[in-house]
């Protein structure tokens, strides 16, 4: 599915949070990123921790709902593009395309109040 985008899918794409952070921080650092960077602002934005000071249990469960999860759903979508063997995450064009509902979204989450950089 490629934009344009109904608000239904902009609200799917939003419906959890670590799709949220992930969101926030491609949109506000629109560069490749690694896995391990998207785990970090996860961590940081969702657990207020750094990945030294949560559990391996943690971090085994943040990797796999990236890789099986947020990852293929925002691919599938169009707003980002994933290379498997280089770990790397990287915007496309079409996230520009949802940066107007984005803003209005992510401004409303209350957990999420303060400007999200890595």
């Amino acid at each position: 599915m490629v934009g344009p985008f109904t608000f239904d899918t902009v609200l799917d794409l939003c419906r959890d949070q670590h799709r949220r952070i992930i969101l926030a921080v491609l949109t506000e650092e629109p560069r490749s990123l690694t896995v391990n960077d998207l785990l970090e602002a996860i961590l940081k934005y969702n657990h207020q921790s750094s990945v030294t000071e949560v559990s391996e249990e943690v971090l085994t469960d943040i990797r796999v709902s990236l890789h099986h999860t947020h990852i293929p759903k925002l691919e599938s979508a169009g707003v980002i593009d994933y290379d498997s063997e280089r770990q790397l995450v990287e915007p496309t064009e079409q996230l520009d395309q949802l940066q107007p509902h984005l803003s209005a979204i992510l401004g409303t989450d209350p957990n999420l109040d303060e400007p999200i950089e890595l």
